[in-house]
C-alpha cells in the first residue's frame, strides 16, 4: 500500500470516527491525543484516561455515565498496557468499535506509535493538512 493509499484509508476511518463520536465517546491517553483528534476534525466527546482519577474510579466513573465507549490508547509499550487494563474494567462497551484502533494501528505502526503523531503523518502522506467532517459530507456516502 503506497502512502496515497494509506492516507485515503486513513481519512475513510477517521471519516467513520467522526460520525460515531457524534454520539459515542472517545477515551484517549493525554490531552494532545485529544488535540490531536481535535485538528483531524473530531467534534464529540473526547476524555482523556485518569483526569486525575486512579484507574479503577475512572473505569467506575465511565461505566456509570455511558453504555458504549470506543477506546483509542497509543500502540507503543505504554498503551498497549493501558489499553489491556481499561478494556478489561469496561468489558462490554467497546468492542464493537475496536477495529477502529487496530486500522490505525495498522495504517501508521511503521511510522508512529500515539494518537498525538497521526495528524502530522496524515498531512506526510496526503501532502495537505487533512480533517474530516461537515464540509466533508458525502466523503463515505451513505455508510
Amino acid at each position: 500500500m503506497n502512502d496515497i493509499e494509506r492516507s485515503e484509508r486513513l481519512k475513510e476511518v477517521f471519516e467513520a470516527l467522526y460520525e460515531i463520536n457524534k454520539r459515542i465517546p472517545v477515551i484517549v491517553e493525554g490531552r494532545r491525543d485529544v488535540a490531536a483528534l481535535r485538528k483531524i476534525g473530531l467534534i464529540g466527546e473526547i476524555i482523556t484516561l485518569h483526569a486525575g482519577k486512579g484507574l479503577y474510579e475512572f473505569c467506575d466513573d465511565i461505566a456509570e455515565r455511558f453504555h458504549r465507549i470506543i477506546l483509542l490508547m497509543d500502540w507503543d509499550e505504554k498503551g498497549e498496557c493501558l489499553h489491556k487494563n481499561v478494556s478489561g474494567h469496561l468489558k462490554g462497551m467497546w468492542e464493537e468499535f475496536s477495529p477502529f484502533r487496530e486500522i490505525i494501528k495498522i495504517l501508521c505502526q511503521k511510522d508512529i506509535k500515539d494518537i498525538e503523531g497521526v495528524p502530522v503523518l496524515l498531512e506526510r502522506l496526503a501532502g495537505e493538512e487533512v480533517t474530516v467532517g461537515e464540509e466533508n459530507e458525502g466523503f463515505l456516502g451513505d455508510i
